[in-house]
């Protein structure tokens, strides 16, 4: 069996709609249970950093994230992250030689039907899987590199700077 670690930060694929007070907050993490509902057959061994949308992330969170991955004996990183400021902290993670880091995240939370997250979290596990060691954007069915990717607000999506 397969071990990754699930580093997640918060974002809008952990986030809940509250009625009563009529806003979004991020929840605890949903993505061990989506992991088991598509029957990943992975052993996840979950670290939380942070609860925040990506808006609010500070480069002292940004350090947490980078040394708790440092810390990690597991060689395959997922990493959930708000899609705002995604690429800036894979950016900041650096070189990690010997270990997988994919990113992902949803425009909707994962909790909701018509969300993406389950998609992402499905790419982003192939990708984990079959990449060699390096640092990975997975969403909207791609994977990119950090240096060549950027969030389009309109079309939401992903799109690559290289071409």
């Amino acid at each position: 069996m397969t071990k990754i670690a699930l580093v997640t930060t918060g974002g809008t694929i952990d986030k809940d709609y509250f009625d009563a007070l009529s806003d979004y907050k991020v929840v605890e993490s949903i993505i061990p249970e989506l992991l088991a509902r598509i029957g990943s057959g992975v052993e996840v061994e979950q670290h939380e950093i942070c609860r925040k949308d990506s808006l609010e992330l500070t480069d002292v969170d940004r350090a947490a994230l980078k040394a708790c991955i440092e810390s990690l004996e597991c060689d395959k990183v997922l990493v959930t992250h708000g899609t705002d400021t995604m690429v800036d902290s894979a950016q900041a993670l650096g070189d990690m030689p010997g270990k997988t880091i994919v990113f992902t995240g949803a425009m909707r939370p994962a909790r909701f039907l018509d969300s993406d997250g389950l998609f992402n979290v499905g790419v982003a596990l192939g990708a984990l899987q079959s990449k060699e060691s390096g640092i990975f954007i997975a969403m909207t069915g791609q994977v990119f590199t950090p240096d060549v990717v950027k969030k389009n607000r309109a079309a939401q999506r992903f799109e690559s700077t290289s071409e």
